[in-house]
């Protein structure tokens, strides 16, 4: 009976364990719970990804209304792995998120911190493993609303202008995205995107059809930090208390990118129909910019913090120009990278967060030193940096590899370029 609904108990878990972490009197008993909760939605994604591996593609309906009429949770491969990266990296950082919640935001606001924790854990979770187009803006929003909270509980004040920086440009990504929905549902009368993909077919044409794909490709290249829509990213992970900007640079732009693929190439089609491949050609000049430019400013940052947070900005680049590729190994490419910066970028904040507890700042002078006094956090950081720099042996080096196969095997200049462009921005993060 569990077995059969470990979908809807996928989100279900942690939106019912959100409120009960404001009933608790100290601060302690719902880490203890937000903890024990991530780690079973941890162990609930483990049993889904080994459903797929087993017996393929899960399909659970909600209240027992089918597909398309009522919401459809759908987890295949792609969907099962993103969720195992978010609640990997949600429930790794519990352990740690106990001493930087308790040095960082005022013990008054550690309950609020929890619960606001847990719903934008469910929020990520719910945009993943539904298959409703507007069931996922619902859940954009729950994760939002939260991770706005999140930031602004960070114990600098630029923190609350950071929050609502992201608030105002969030919203305008959220806008874009769900009028690109109701365009779509306007064309088809249904939300499910199995059946949009199905009733798309013959409307390809049409001039409310190329709007939506529009509307859908800005509001989430919005959400995800692409250039030049990423101007909340650098401050929200700066200036957000340690934890936050795990979660955040970890799996936050990574499930905005997921979504960004699964309408893309599931319901849109877009990569079979030529006329619409100029949005995809689109993203290839924008990818490129953002690879050289999120490093170029990275180099004259002299905090940590935002230095990785402009080096995430290069890094959604790199995804970006293998989604452009619109190929097999550009996805690959893509998907794997995606994989490898969430777990290597949390890596990083993780490590950042320990030195600025250790060494009592983010500042790049702190680290000075701190190879004898922290061996072990900084061969960690070291690993993970070297990693998204993609020297070989690392899955920077994978995922980077396959890109620049996907851009040499188009033969084109562009595919040149690309290849290049892969390396040179490769190099400058060194």
């Amino acid at each position: 009976m569990i077995f059969s609904n470990l979908a809807a108990l996928q989100v279900v878990v942690p939106l019912v364990g959100a409120p009960l972490c404001t009933l608790f009197g100290r601060g302690i008993l719902a880490w203890a719970l937000s903890t024990a909760l991530t780690w079973l939605a941890f162990a609930i994604s483990v049993s889904l990804l080994m459903q797929v591996l087993c017996c393929g593609t899960i399909n659970y309906v909600m209240g027992g209304w089918l597909a398309p009429w009522g919401i459809e949770y759908r987890v295949d491969h792609l969907s099962a792995l993103v969720l195992l990266l978010i609640t990997g990296v949600a429930s790794a950082v519990m352990p740690f998120a106990y001493q930087s919640v308790a040095r960082e935001i005022p013990r008054e606001k550690h309950r609020l911190f929890y619960t606001a924790y847990l719903l934008t854990f469910t929020g990520l979770l719910g945009m993943v493993i539904t298959g409703d187009a507007f069931n996922a803006f619902v859940f954009m929003e729950i994760s939002s609303l939260s991770a706005y909270v999140l930031i602004a509980l960070g114990k600098n004040r630029r923190a609350l202008y950071a929050s609502f920086q992201y608030l105002v440009l969030g919203t305008i990504g959220a806008t874009f995205f769900v009028i690109g929905v109701g365009l779509l549902y306007m064309i088809t009368g249904t939300l499910n995107m199995v059946d949009l993909s199905e009733r798309l077919s013959g409307q390809h044409d049409s001039r409310v059809f190329l709007a939506a794909v529009g509307f859908l490709v800005v509001g989430l290249s919005l959400k995800l930090a692409l250039f030049p829509l990423h101007l909340w990213l650098p401050n929200s992970y700066a200036y957000a208390p340690s934890v936050v900007t795990v979660l955040l640079a970890a799996t936050g732009t990574k499930v905005a990118v997921y979504l960004l693929l699964r309408f893309i190439f599931t319901v849109l089609q877009v990569h079979q129909q030529p006329d619409l491949l100029p949005v995809v050609d689109l993203l290839f000049p924008l990818a490129l910019i953002g690879m050289f430019a999120g490093s170029i400013v990275a180099i004259y940052q002299t905090d940590v913090k935002r230095l990785l947070a402009y080096s995430s900005i290069a890094q959604m680049g790199y995804i970006l120009l293998g989604i452009s590729m619109a190929s097999e190994r550009g996805l690959i490419g893509a998907i794997v990278h995606v994989f490898n910066h969430g777990v290597m970028k949390a890596g990083l904040f993780v490590a950042v967060g320990a030195i600025a507890v250790h060494a009592g700042g983010t500042s790049i002078q702190n680290l000075a030193g701190l190879g004898r006094r922290m061996p072990f956090t900084m061969a960690a950081f070291t690993i993970c940096a070297l990693s998204l720099i993609g020297i070989p042996g690392t899955v920077g080096f994978v995922s980077k590899w396959y890109l620049v196969l996907a851009a040499l095997e188009t033969g084109t200049t562009r595919g040149f370029i690309a290849a290049i462009s892969v390396v040179s921005a490769s190099l400058l993060a060194i």
